[in-house]
């Protein structure tokens, strides 16, 4: 009981310490996700579109501070994401999120104490080399899955789908590498995102809170490049070794 109480204790100490524009940047986020809930029918999605997007903004936030609490966000939100994707028959988002887990939640999780000194203490820019290979990923991986979902299945935005899910998935096992372009990807991510949900719920598929959160993500990756240890400005201000 003394280890996991010590245990409950660090990830809660995680919450603290962050950049103040995270801590802004979450209230704004819950605050909006809240008028969204309130002011359409509840319902169990709903509900689960609420507790996933305020946990998945909370992870992309620990994310950007370089804290390890981001795994257990990640794992939980990652969960009510693949229930809202399925809903919405975005099915590439399921993949999407799966791909988080494996990529972000569970190694964050194995190595959960390590993580924030280690990985901050451990970053990588790309150079040319590396640019050429993840950009032409990208566009294979979204021109494969986004055929491949529309032939196999009712998803209604192969296109879409497809591409939110190449760019997110690419920006996964760059952050696994730890390769701070990984931000790149999440702000292309964060704006593909939003495309798709507010299709989705133009289209009467899924609530405004989705295409609200790839919002918010879109801000966190623009802050990111200013005040987070994965890029020069933030690292100098933490007195940090620059890249």
């Amino acid at each position: 009981m003394h280890v996991s109480e010590n245990y409950g204790h660090w990830l809660i100490h995680q919450l603290k310490g962050w950049p103040q524009q995270n801590y802004y940047l979450f209230w704004f986020a819950l605050g909006c996700q809240l008028m969204t809930l309130v002011n359409a029918p509840i319902t169990p999605v709903a509900v689960i579109t609420f507790i996933g997007t305020t946990l998945g903004v909370l992870c992309v936030l620990a994310i950007n501070a370089t804290k390890a609490v981001n795994g257990w966000l990640g794992l939980v939100s990652a969960a009510c994401f693949i229930f809202v994707g399925f809903t919405a028959k975005n099915y590439l988002s399921i993949f999407e999120q799966i791909a988080y887990v494996l990529t972000l939640d569970l190694p964050v999780l194995i190595s959960v104490r390590s993580w924030n000194d280690d990985t901050k203490n451990h970053l990588k820019a790309f150079r040319l080399k590396e640019w050429v290979i993840a950009i032409a990923a990208t566009l294979v991986v979204w021109a494969l899955s986004a055929v491949l979902i529309g032939r196999f299945t009712n998803d209604p935005r192969p296109i879409y789908d497809g591409m939110a899910f190449s760019i997110s998935l690419t920006g996964g096992i760059i952050c696994f590498l730890r390769y701070n372009s990984q931000y790149f990807w999440w702000l292309f991510s964060g704006i593909a995102q939003l495309i798709l949900w507010a299709i989705t719920f133009a289209q009467g598929d899924a609530s405004l809170g989705m295409a609200i959160n790839a919002s918010i993500y879109v801000i966190n990756d623009l802050l990111a490049f200013t005040i987070s240890p994965w890029f020069n400005r933030g690292r100098r201000k933490l007195g940090l070794k620059t890249l």
